[in-house]
């Protein structure tokens, strides 16, 4: 955890506008923010950065958000980094889906910048 509360938080999403608005988002509240454009990228960012928390969209190029969710979770180092899905499909299916990979869990976009903030406070817990 850095000064102030802030968080090392990485985002997942082959969109770059989802992207820059979730940096926008999260450094107003005070995170380190990292991006990746896909699941390889992200897998090498994780490993390098150990972030606190990870965005991670669900449909992306090559290895999509449910594969690279359960990559992460199957590293021992990263299996208790919380890791939340993003869609723009409000499903029950994508949820329980998410669930079993074992994603904490699930924001639809279009995304508010208060539910971004909240997700960090409610899933990493203060050092």
């Amino acid at each position: 955890m850095g000064l102030n509360g802030s968080r090392k938080v990485l985002v997942i999403d082959d969109s770059n506008t989802i992207r820059r608005s979730a940096e926008i988002f999260l450094k107003q509240g005070g995170h380190e923010v990292m991006l990746a454009e896909d699941g390889f990228d992200a897998l090498a960012k994780v490993n390098d950065n150990h972030p606190d928390l990870i965005f991670c969209d669900i449909l992306m190029p090559r290895l999509d958000g449910y594969q690279t969710c359960a990559i992460i979770k199957r590293n021992e180092k990263f299996a208790s980094t919380p890791v939340i899905m993003l869609s723009s499909r409000d499903g029950v299916f994508d949820k329980a889906r998410g669930r079993m990979v074992g994603s904490q869990e699930y924001l639809t976009k279009p995304f508010t910048k208060d539910q971004l903030l909240l997700a960090v406070q409610q899933f990493v817990a203060p050092d």
